[in-house]
């Protein structure tokens, strides 16, 4: 049984927060970034046609992009630790 959109999203804050009223460091909204690409990476492999889910995609990864290079620029070990978790290639 897979879990809903909203306890995924809810089990990675837990995961990637700072402190335990952190909802929106770059650190979480990577994490939620990278959950949604993966699961809308899975669609297209399927609906290879979905040109609209396509665009949405690539801006999530542009966004995703952005908020690397800021934690790149402010604290390279947090950025480090961060794509070691998330598995993310750089």
């Amino acid at each position: 049984m897979s879990k809903t959109a909203a306890e995924r999203k809810s089990a990675l804050i837990k995961e990637y927060q700072t402190d335990k009223n952190d909802t929106g460091s770059a650190d979480v909204q990577v994490a939620i970034l990278t959950d949604r690409i993966n699961s809308l990476s899975e669609h297209l492999q399927t609906h290879q046609k979905d040109v609209h889910s396509r665009r949405g995609l690539l801006m999530m990864v542009a966004k995703r992009r952005k908020l690397l290079d800021y934690l790149k620029r402010t604290s390279n070990d947090r950025y480090q630790s961060l794509i070691e978790r998330l598995n993310i290639r750089r």
